[in-house]
């Protein structure tokens, strides 16, 4: 296999051109991201511009390498410079996830324990190169003393198991809180189809991908065959690609939605003794959240949530949410779909579907998306809505 040399800078190549214009594209977002938290005062768009814009510069090193800076500069300083942030990334996954999923969030003094271990990182970085910088012949070298047999000989190998095992604990810890956000608005929203934040969950996808992609690089490495440059070229350009389509999904997504909602539902304490007046008092709620249902029908309302709804019936939230989880064994947004996929079938066996589309008819119904009526009647029927209609041997 043949390989280009590079010996000339700036040399603009198949190697550093992509990596070029897509690292300065990712700085771009992630001033515009900056720009907005200094308008809007909005978090996480503070912590998406941090992340993309510390995931570019990691790729710096290797677009000025690809471009001939090492080659045309042998005594180049700028090794020193070019510092590692990968410890910051981890927690800045978790917050961005959690800034966005936690309609309450603030970021307090005590969250800065998160970033000391890149804090002390950077201050060893700078001692390094003060002490090396003070050595003789220091300007007629590339790497000086401690550079080469403390930094490069074992810190760096220390640091690579760090970061790894940083990484992936801060990836589970933020899948998990993603899970747990999906699983909530169920209790609270009756159409979730635009709360789900399904970006997110590509978010968390790429940088996993990421992750593994250059742990698979790494052990290839260590236990089989040393990689030439051009082939670790590939784990630098998918993190430039990646970087793009997040700064692109991060900057034109309304990630906004949650900022006034309010999830902290208490159950109500009930100090009544005698469990036979505790079950009659769910039964009566049932009864008469059952008659309103029936009466009002507020699951038309394509908006209904558990706050509004509880309103509606002029009970406290958390007597509303303990009656449907426990009086029917289910979740908020369960409940409320049951009647609008009854109601869906109720018109389907009227013959609507002559006059409207199936997905007017779930419009009708009180459903907001094709997505969601498709998955929640499946969900509760066991059949897709055209093959419903089979079974009624109606054609669609």
């Amino acid at each position: 296999m043949s390989y280009i040399v590079l010996f000339e800078f700036p040399s603009f190549n198949i190697f550093s051109t992509p990596l070029l214009l897509l690292v300065l594209q990712a700085f771009i977002f992630a001033f515009l991201l900056l720009q907005r938290f200094f308008q809007k005062k909005y978090i996480p768009a503070l912590i998406l511009a941090l992340l993309i814009f510390i995931t570019g510069y990691h790729r710096t090193t290797y677009t000025i390498g690809f471009m001939g800076w090492y080659d045309t500069f042998r005594n180049t300083k700028i090794n020193y410079w070019l510092i590692s942030f990968s410890l910051a990334i981890g927690p800045l996954l978790y917050f961005y996830v959690k800034s966005i999923t936690s309609s309450d969030f603030r970021f307090v003094k005590i969250d800065c324990i998160h970033f000391i271990p890149v804090f002390l990182f950077v201050i060893y970085k700078i001692i390094i190169f003060i002490y090396d910088a003070a050595q003789p012949g220091f300007e007629d070298t590339q790497n000086g003393f401690l550079k080469i047999n403390l930094d490069e000989k074992y810190v760096q190998p220390l640091l690579g198991i760090l970061e790894n095992i940083q990484m992936l604990l801060y990836l589970a810890f933020t899948i998990q809180l993603y899970y747990k956000y999906k699983n909530k608005i169920h209790q609270f929203f009756s159409n979730t189809y635009k709360l789900e934040l399904n970006w997110m969950r590509n978010f968390l996808f790429i940088y996993s991908f990421l992750f593994l992609y250059s742990i698979f690089q790494r052990t290839i490495e260590d236990l089989i065959i040393d990689l030439h440059w051009t082939q670790l070229w590939w784990y630098q350009f998918f993190s430039a690609i990646a970087i793009i389509y997040i700064g692109i999904k991060g900057y034109f997504t309304d990630t906004n939605k949650l900022k006034s909602l309010d999830f902290n539902v208490e159950k109500k304490k009930n100090f009544k003794s005698s469990a036979k007046i505790v079950n009659n008092d769910l039964q009566q709620r049932k009864i008469k959240l059952e008659s309103f249902m029936k009466k009002e029908k507020p699951y038309l309302d394509p908006d209904l949530n558990l706050t509004e709804f509880s309103k509606m019936l002029k009970i406290q939230v958390s007597e509303l949410s303990e009656t449907i989880n426990d009086g029917f064994q289910k979740n908020f947004n369960d409940f409320i779909n049951t009647y609008r996929v009854q109601a869906v079938q109720e018109m389907l066996e009227e013959g609507k579907q002559e006059h409207l589309s199936l997905l007017g008819i779930a419009f009708e119904c009180g459903f907001n998306s094709k997505a969601t009526f498709n998955r929640v009647f499946k969900k509760l029927t066991n059949t897709s809505p055209s093959q419903y209609l089979q079974t009624l041997g109606k054609a669609y």
